[in-house]
């Protein structure tokens, strides 16, 4: 950070590009369909008590605060941090890293520092998109099956939900981002032999990554109920 020259900025577009803007339409689409699933599943309990409108603190708290960045992470570690393990581990497996050594040129600075700042520089963008997409789901089922009404879903969410939760959700972007970004690199960079090694190197990259971002979503969610935010 105190050289910036020395940063790979094409390669920090590229994967900004990669791991970023192409994952818009997967993350979107899931993020929806939770959304509509908590909602409905919900609301079902929410109308036996005719407590229909308390479906927005429902869905605003657990979506926000919760479940839109764990679901983001673990899309994105499937997605990205399997290919980042891919990609490295294919280089490794052809010798192009030696040649870089040999070159001068350290894969650290070319490989994995721009896959590691693109990726806690898109998670946390993509999960507000998340947050955006799966809040849209739930409104959507509150007005076709419990009769809330946009009107009344817009002007009760921020009353309800305060925007501390949207910004704990938001925080643990850039941690699970960095999470992912080194368990992929680490991971390719442990490829040795043949084609076989990468397939394995890229199933532990996807398994570590998503069983490292729950323990710390969990840690983080004993952290703040003790600090009781």
């Amino acid at each position: 950070m105190r050289h910036p020259q020395r940063i790979r900025w094409q390669a920090l577009l590229a994967n900004l590009y990669s791991s970023g803007v192409t994952a818009l339409p997967i993350v979107g689409l899931l993020a929806f369909l939770i959304g509509v699933v908590l909602a409905y599943q919900g609301g079902m309990q929410l109308r036996t008590y005719g407590a229909n409108i308390f479906i927005v603190d429902l869905v605003g708290i657990t979506l926000l605060r919760e479940l839109a960045p764990l679901l983001t992470a673990i899309i994105v570690a499937g997605r990205s941090g399997s290919a980042y393990a891919a990609q490295i581990g294919t280089m490794q497996i052809t010798e192009e890293i030696d040649a870089l050594r040999t070159l001068g040129i350290a894969p650290l600075e070319l490989l994995v520092l721009p896959k590691l700042f693109a990726l806690i520089i898109t998670l946390p963008l993509l999960c507000a998109y998340a947050d955006v997409m799966s809040v849209m789901g739930s409104m959507l089922v509150a007005k076709l099956s419990l009769g809330v009404s946009s009107y009344e879903f817009l002007d009760r969410f921020p009353q309800a939900v305060p925007i501390t939760h949207y910004l704990i959700g938001i925080s643990k972007a850039p941690v699970f981002a960095a999470i992912i970004a080194l368990v992929g690199c680490y991971q390719g960079l442990q490829v040795r032999g043949g084609a076989d090694s990468v397939g394995e190197q890229v199933t532990i990259s996807v398994v570590r990554a998503i069983f490292l971002v729950i323990i710390v979503d969990a840690i983080f969610s004993i952290v703040f109920s003790l600090l009781k935010i």
